[in-house]
């Protein structure tokens, strides 16, 4: 088994626990919502959002997978992080001195055998990521009552 690690982070406006609850707590309502062309809905297939839940995220026909799913093994709400496995991928929101907030991302990706992981597949998959998180601040800032 090989692990691919990269981390990545971008700072925004918005509040850490405003981040985290759009991004990380109520993910299953807001996504889909607000990018339907990419994410057709998230639910939860095993649990209610807490550490061991099991979701599972299903796009759109025609996309490149059927559905996702994934495992939160870590849930800190008072730290703001959450980590899911086996992509190992780890979530931070931490305060800015602007008021704002820094999201630090780290992916461990776990491939079986002697798979490994194209350098472009990594691009693409961290570019789509930081745009969904561009299109979650944009949708933050333009409703500033949302989970405030």
């Amino acid at each position: 088994m090989g692990v691919t690690c990269f981390t990545q982070e971008f700072t925004t406006s918005v509040a850490p626990s405003r981040m985290f609850k759009a991004l990380i707590l109520d993910s299953h309502n807001l996504i889909p919502k607000i990018v339907p062309q990419g994410i057709k809905s998230i639910e939860f297939v095993e649990g209610d959002g807490g550490v061991g839940s099991i979701k599972q995220t299903n796009f759109p026909e025609g996309g490149h997978f059927k559905h996702l799913k994934h495992r939160i093994d870590t849930l800190d709400s008072e730290n703001l992080v959450c980590k899911l496995e086996k992509v190992v991928y780890e979530v931070k929101f931490e305060a800015s001195s602007t008021g704002g907030c820094v999201c630090k991302m780290t992916s461990e990706y776990h491939t079986k055998g002697d798979m490994e992981l194209k350098e472009e597949e990594i691009k693409h998959g961290k570019d789509k990521a930081m745009g969904l998180y561009k299109v979650v601040e944009e949708y933050l800032v333009a409703n500033p009552d949302v989970y405030a």
